[in-house]
């Protein structure tokens, strides 16, 4: 079944604001596209002002042209409610629906994003407008999807205005029912902080001193489930006047921390993501793999839409690099390797004003003549080439758990060490595995994790009491677990668990930690094993685990360092330290062989292999991100040049190929 039905290829194309041009410039980026070969553009995303000019005034009429043209040119819709930048009217008319920082301060307008996301007047307005876009388009033959605002939570994650406060006190009401639970989840016995009147909750605004961590968590909670709100109510109205097709919006997985996507997976009908290179990062091929994964993860191991990702320099970073010959291409293959079956831009002509202008594009401003367009013609051929792909699933060997609620929490104030952060390790052990040609799902710690021959914990801090067991579980089948430090401490209303670190996984483990021992800045620690490690240190008791690597020295000196567990049928690993990048390498190769899984190929780390497995064969696709040709090995035919391949797939340096396995 097609990602987007009625769409016989992967997608390809970008966000098209036409709105910004004289139409006679539309005919000519409707002739250029179909030189790309684009079939799918995202239209209206930020038109709201130009969609109702004055309140219950709709001026539609140059959509009808330009949806027109592009039927009439073959290129399907992706068509926006523009609800991510209410009009200037708007603020006008509801001042109180700006929203407010955590210490007290009204922003302004002039930018996206600038409302509160529980103001009832947003909502009114956002619903008006979707409900007239869904009455006019809903029949129209170049519509195959809806894009419900865009980027969820980017901008106005939270708001701290008395509206968002009520707001939160009545979804208090609904979690909790009672006062007094909400008092006891809270430990509101702590500095008396307990409640004897619904009204006397605030949003954790700036106070004094820290405030009560989780009551900060519950409102992390509160405005991930605001912005849902604001999302469902536009998915059903899209639903009821334009049924059969589908609803979408733009996630910032892996980059965006507040919201928490595994909720939202469920409410989308289809997963996209937005993803932009981090150009200054010497590794952030290795990131954007990462964040493919997750995307992949987050949609269950379903195809997805990549919505938006640059062709070239963003406008936003410390300095906006440019992106090498050949880069956008890999870039742009690495996703629809990782599971993705559309790969759009943002955006498809570069804007002449505005904060974005200086932002790539598919026709930059250099226009026809320019390395960046010649690429973007190139891709369209090739995603031309890959159709059979579509569809096709992507397996893993290994998951990595990950959580949003635990990266709030885990960096909520006054944590034992501000070197603990949730992506560092998530990143660390991801690094490791990529470069151990080993595919990686990211999966929730509730969901179901059998058919992983190893799991990985990098980043557990918060833990409940159901994932918990849910781990043992899964080592009692026989899997193979590995934990990182700082993992099992609390369970979801920040409470640390009963009888010690790491509370909720002592008995998984097999040890006990007697007392955290984070490191000076710059201070190292060695292992008996010759590893070093630095940031984290733990003094660790054995209660039927075994150490496979103690502490030579440093506050825990002698006690262990790396430990193994027999679990039922399987085996709990822990480190308790954090290893350097060669050490973290050495743990993975030692566990993965332990968890029974094959050797990995013997190729370069700098290039990327991934698997898809589909109804019109099995494919590999091979990236190349170092300097020096490679081979790997496959036999079949290469899908981009239809060369048949025997005893080994040559890819180039800088290259990409993608083979098709044995006889179709």
């Amino acid at each position: 079944m097609p990602l987007i039905p009625g769409m016989d290829r992967i997608a390809y194309g970008g966000d098209y604001n036409p709105e910004q041009w004289p139409e006679e410039v539309w005919t000519a980026d409707v002739a250029l596209m179909r030189e790309a070969g684009v079939n799918l553009v995202s239209v209206g995303i930020f038109a709201w002002a130009m969609l109702e000019p004055a309140p219950g005034e709709y001026e539609f009429g140059w959509l009808d042209r330009v949806l027109d043209q592009l039927h009439a040119a073959g290129i399907a819709v992706d068509l926006a409610t523009p609800t991510a930048a209410p009009p200037p009217w708007f603020r006008r008319r509801h001042p109180d629906a700006a929203p407010v920082t955590r210490a007290g301060v009204r922003l302004g307008g002039g930018g996206r994003q600038s409302f509160c996301p529980s103001s009832p007047a947003y909502a009114a307005a956002s619903a008006g407008i979707t409900e007239q876009l869904a009455r006019r388009y809903a029949d129209h033959p170049a519509l195959v999807l809806w894009h419900s605002h865009n980027e969820y939570g980017g901008v106005n994650a939270t708001c701290y205005c008395e509206t968002s406060a009520a707001a939160f006190r009545d979804w208090l009401r609904d979690r909790y029912g009672d006062l007094g639970k909400l008092n006891d989840a809270w430990g509101a016995a702590f500095w008396s902080h307990r409640f004897g009147d619904w009204d006397e909750i605030e949003a954790p605004v700036v106070a004094a001193t820290t405030g009560n961590p989780a009551h900060e968590l519950d409102f992390l909670r509160f405005s991930s489930d605001a912005h849902l709100a604001n999302f469902r109510r536009e998915r059903d109205i899209l639903h009821r006047l334009s049924p059969g097709v589908p609803v979408t919006t733009n996630f910032m997985l892996a980059n965006c921390k507040n919201i928490d996507y595994w909720r939202w997976a469920a409410e989308v009908d289809l997963v996209s993501n937005d993803h932009y290179l981090q150009a200054e990062r010497p590794d952030n091929h290795i990131e954007l793999a990462m964040c493919a994964d997750l995307t992949r993860s987050v949609a269950h191991g379903r195809p997805w839409l990549l919505m938006e990702h640059s062709t070239n320099a963003v406008n936003w970073q410390p300095r906006n690099l440019a992106k090498g010959p050949g880069e956008m291409r890999r870039n742009s293959l690495q996703h629809l390797a990782r599971g993705a079956d559309g790969i759009l831009f943002f955006q498809w002509r570069a804007s002449r004003f505005g904060a974005e202008k200086f932002h790539s594009a598919m026709l930059p401003h250099g226009g026809t003549g320019t390395r960046t367009w010649r690429e973007v013609v190139a891709l369209g051929a090739e995603l031309g080439r890959l159709a059979e792909l579509r569809d096709s699933r992507v397996a893993a060997e290994v998951a990595l758990l990950w959580d949003w609620e635990s990266w709030w929490a885990l960096e909520l104030p006054w944590r034992p060490s501000q070197d603990l952060t949730f992506r560092d390790r998530q990143e660390a052990f991801y690094e490791q595995l990529w470069r151990a040609h080993r595919t990686v799902d990211f999966a929730h710690p509730e969901a179901a994790l059998a058919a992983y021959p190893l799991v990985v914990a990098p980043s557990s801090y918060l833990l409940s009491p159901a994932a918990a067991d849910n781990l043992r579980r899964y080592v009692a089948g026989g899997g193979t677990l590995l934990v990182s430090y700082f993992s099992g401490i609390v369970d979801g209303h920040d409470t640390v668990h009963p009888g010690g670190y790491p509370g909720a996984l002592r008995d998984l483990l097999g040890l006990a930690v007697e007392e955290f021992e984070p490191l000076a800045a710059g201070r190292t620690v060695r292992l008996d094993d010759g590893r070093t490690a630095d940031t984290w240190a733990e003094r660790l008791h054995l209660h039927g685990a075994t150490a496979l690597a103690s502490y030579a020295d440093g506050p825990a000196a002698g006690l262990p360092a790396v430990t193994r567990h027999a679990y039922g049928a399987g085996q709990a690993f822990y480190v308790s330290t954090r290893l350097t990048a060669a050490g973290t390498a050495a743990l993975l190769a030692l566990v993965t062989s332990a968890a029974g899984l094959d050797a990995p190929a013997e190729l370069p780390d700098q290039v990327e292999i991934v698997r898809r497995h589909g109804p019109a064969g099995d494919y590999l696709i091979a990236i190349n991100h170092g300097q020096r040709d490679a081979v790997v090995p496959g036999d079949g035919v290469e899908l981009l040049t239809g060369d048949p391949v025997a005893g080994g797939l040559p890819v180039p340096a800088g290259s990409v190929r993608v083979l098709r396995r044995g006889s179709r």
